[in-house]
């Protein structure tokens, strides 16, 4: 396949180049595109050397799949170009998720809908992905009624600037100094954590918590499924934690769930607290699966399980789950 990555010069999109050349991906020719101020530059792939082209109206002929992680502005201008021509785009941005024609897939939950696209698919928010990845098949079994996240999202999903402020600032408290720049974010984010992630709306819900709430509902096509939802970002380099609380309509044990999600694919049960065994984010870094432990009843709700996931929110969360649907199609 010819297969077209544009922000390939960014975090996700040099992950998504990494877990093609893993995955052994069908490729017959691989177009990097990006930004003009990107334009020029070379990434290696497969051991040869690949220079970036700037994103033009010419540069999709032919190309089978497009990757795309450039950001929601870029996505809404290029992919309808794209796919006019006959690309299947693959959006990593939330410039599509939302929209009722554009099948917005999980492969591990709802593989089928990847056969409605009209030429774009939506890859989801990465703290979603996760979520969904966990509660699904538990939702096959119980009828999943209700869900409240809580998530502790590491640094990287805002992008490489983010990564450069956390190590900054941390750097700068630890030898007795104020961090002098802020950045990415309303505050240094080295040992502490901002309670919100994306704009406020006028209820005080953030762009993140909306999109955990409709993403959830429409991946596992439960409109009706109520959420909760907090997000926080998290002096963490890579890798996103999530408590979940998820009400049933039917009786659940913690017993019935780990058997469950043992069997789910691409879940790896880490559940021994009594061991100190528990998905941690510098674990699963670099690291395909979402990690579920913490396993238990919910001390508040009836037929309701409270449980810890992690993932990589660069891989998984992000360029896996890409190339996870460049592979089904």
């Amino acid at each position: 396949m010819k297969i077209a990555v544009l922000g390939a010069t960014g975090l996700v999109g040099r992950e998504m180049l990494k877990v093609l050349e893993q995955r052994n991906f069908p490729i017959s020719e691989l177009i990097l595109l990006a930004s003009e101020r990107s334009a020029g530059k070379t990434i290696e792939f497969g051991g040869t050397s690949h220079t970036v082209r700037a994103v033009s109206d010419d540069c999709f002929k032919d190309v089978d799949v497009a990757l795309f992680s450039a950001g929601g502005s870029v996505s809404r201008r290029w992919a309808p170009v794209a796919a006019s021509g006959g690309v299947v785009v693959i959006d990593n941005s939330s410039a599509w998720r939302m929209d009722p024609a554009v099948p917005l897939v999980v492969p591990e939950v709802n593989p089928q809908d990847i056969k409605l696209n009209k030429g774009i698919i939506a890859n989801p928010n990465c703290s979603t992905i996760q979520a969904v990845v966990a509660l699904y098949p538990l939702h096959l079994k119980f009828g999943l009624s209700y869900v409240a996240f809580s998530t502790y999202q590491s640094v990287s999903g805002t992008g490489r600037e983010a990564l450069l402020t956390l190590e900054s600032g941390s750097r700068s408290i630890l030898e007795g100094r104020e961090p002098t720049s802020q950045m990415v974010y309303p505050y240094p984010i080295a040992f502490d954590l901002l309670p919100h992630i994306g704009a406020f709306d006028s209820d005080g819900m953030t762009e993140e918590e909306w999109k955990m709430v409709r993403e959830s509902q429409k991946i596992m096509h439960l409109p009706e499924l109520r959420v909760s939802c907090t997000t926080v970002r998290a002096p963490v380099f890579r890798g996103h934690g999530e408590s979940i609380i998820a009400k049933f309509d039917n009786p659940v044990t913690p017993e019935e769930v780990r058997e469950i999600l043992k069997k789910a694919p691409g879940v790896v049960v880490q559940d021994d607290p009594a061991n100190s065994v528990y998905p941690r984010p510098r674990y699963c870094e670099g690291k395909d699966p979402v990690f579920v432990g913490r396993i238990r009843k919910d001390t508040g709700l009836e037929n309701a399980i409270a449980l810890w996931a992690v993932s990589d929110n660069l891989r998984k969360g992000a360029a896996l789950n890409a190339v996870q649907i460049a592979e089904l199609l």
